[in-house]
């Protein structure tokens, strides 16, 4: 039994053995094939990479030719260019320098004509000298014959005649002295009632009638009943909702509204219209109203201040400084519309400006702001000009246009050229006949007053008051006033004004002496 198990297991190594090696025959076998395959395949992948690499040769080798002809025409097209330029800088450069060549003949032809002038000026020149040195023995002879003749040497008559000048001129200095420290003191008691006033308007404390109370006219003075409601409850609730009072008195088709708001009074004025129109006034209808009304209001100030920065021309303002220029549209100054002062200032500016060569519209703009300080809702202890510039520069305006501002009433120093233009605009528009509160009759009466005052002198045919009083054109007989009593006539003139009139600022006279010979040819 061992035996048989032994041959068995000799048998299976055996064949275990066989099988190993026929195996590994049949490997080599398959590999063999494996490796033939691999490099037919391998040679036929290279034949098509090379097929493939030619065709990309080709491709390429056309797209570089193709481009490079495009370059090159491209480059051969800016040459032509080029040397059409230069061509053309260099007909240019020819026909300048045959300019320049006639113009250095103009200069030579020239400079031989000077030459020619300045020795027939030395001529000249010459010739007077001689003619001076003549004169000047003429004069030392005449000199001497008048000295025999007066007994007086020649420095003793300078002397005397120094001397009738000085008096004179000390005279004519003291009258001048004399009106700088008038005009003076009038500048300051202006200035001082002026912040005094402004101070007032801006505090709201009193104001005169014309700024503060506004009238509404009704059709019958039935509708006053319902104006005033059961026991005054219509007016209280108006009144309680607008801020301003309500006077309902026996003056006929008429409501007085007072308060120191403008603003205010319009809403009221426009509310109470409304109410009559509509009929229903009851207090909860009178809120509403007031209500609508406010908001209305505010909507047209944006509208007002939007359509005066159009017309002027005036672009970029902020929204606020907007809304600043609308309520100028409901507040004055000193009895003067200051919508209107603003954009009269805005066009004197503008006008100012240009005739100077500055910039009109800097000026314009500054002269529109200017007074944006007094409109400000909110009470504050700073001057108007400063307040106004403040709010310039927090709404980022121009450096110029906030210097204009405050320095037009001399509260900052100037340190651009519009500042004392928008301070002259300011002062002629507020200054002109009828800006602001003056009573007409007392104007006219003054100003014949002084035309008659300049003709009761002997030898003044017509008299004529000018730029609002300021200035006297006094139109003299030529036969019967010389050139010296023309002098002395306006220094009477204004000697008898100081004495006997009174009057702002100060008086120009002006003696005008014409004299016109007539004959006629027949």
């Amino acid at each position: 039994m061992e035996q048989y198990i032994l041959v068995v297991i000799i048998t299976a190594v055996i064949a275990g053995g066989l099988g190993v090696f026929v195996g590994r025959i049949l490997l080599k076998k398959f590999n063999k094939k494996s490796e033939r395959e691999a490099r037919e395949k391998a040679k036929m992948i290279l034949k098509e990479a090379e097929i493939n690499a030619e065709s990309i040769k080709k491709d390429r080798i056309l797209e570089a030719k193709e481009k490079y002809f495009k370059l090159k025409t491209e480059y051969e097209e800016e040459l032509n260019k080029k040397k059409n330029i230069i061509i053309t800088n260099e007909n240019k450069l020819k026909q300048r320098e045959q300019v320049i060549s006639k113009q250095m003949e103009q200069v030579k032809r020239q400079e031989a004509e000077l030459e020619s002038m300045k020795e027939n000026l030395s001529a000249q020149l010459h010739s007077l000298q001689v003619k001076k040195d003549e004169l000047d023995k003429v004069t030392k002879l005449k000199i001497a014959e008048l000295e025999k003749i007066s007994n007086l040497t020649a420095d003793e008559a300078r002397d005397q005649l120094v001397e009738t000048l000085k008096d004179e001129a000390q005279t004519k200095a003291s009258s001048h002295i004399k009106d700088i420290l008038d005009e003076a003191k009038l500048t300051a008691t202006k200035q001082a009632k002026k912040v005094v006033l402004d101070t007032i308007q801006r505090t709201a404390t009193e104001h005169a009638i014309e700024n503060c109370v506004s009238v509404f006219n009704i059709e019958s003075d039935d509708i006053k009943g319902k104006i005033i409601g059961r026991e005054g409850r219509n007016i209280r609730a108006l009144e309680a909702a607008t801020g301003v009072e309500i006077v309902v008195d026996d003056t006929p088709e008429a409501i007085i509204i007072s308060g120191f708001d403008p603003v205010r009074r319009e809403i009221a004025r426009l509310s109470l219209h409304r109410l009559v129109q509509d009929g229903r006034i009851h207090p909860a209808r009178i809120e509403e109203i007031v209500a609508k009304t406010e908001k209305n209001i505010e909507e047209e100030i944006i509208e007002i201040g939007e359509r005066t920065a159009i017309d002027l021309g005036i672009h970029g303002l902020h929204p606020e400084l907007i809304r600043l220029v609308g309520r100028m549209r409901f507040r004055s100054s000193y009895g003067q519309n200051l919508l209107q002062h603003s954009r009269e200032v805005a066009k004197l500016c503008a006008t100012m400006a240009a005739e100077l060569g500055l910039n009109a519209k800097l000026a314009k703009r500054a002269g529109l702001l200017h007074d944006i300080g007094k409109v400000y809702p909110e009470e504050a202890e700073l001057p108007h000009a400063v307040l106004g510039m403040e709010l310039a520069k927090k709404y980022k305006e121009h450096p110029e246009v906030c210097n204009a501002i405050g320095a037009h009433h001399d509260e900052v120093e100037m340190t651009s050229m519009i500042s004392p233009i928008v301070q002259a605009c300011d002062a002629v528009s507020g200054s002109r006949p009828g800006a602001r509160r003056e009573i007409m009759d007392s104007y006219i009466k003054r100003l014949h007053e002084l035309e008659n005052m300049a003709l009761s002198f002997d030898g003044v045919n017509k008299c004529y008051a000018m730029q609002a009083g300021r200035e006297l054109r006094v139109m003299v007989d030529a036969e019967n006033v010389t050139d010296e009593r023309a002098g002395q006539l306006s220094f009477d003139i204004s000697q008898k004004i100081e004495k006997e009139m009174q009057y702002p600022g100060q008086i120009k006279i002006t003696v005008i002496r014409e004299m016109r010979a007539v004959n006629y040819a027949k």
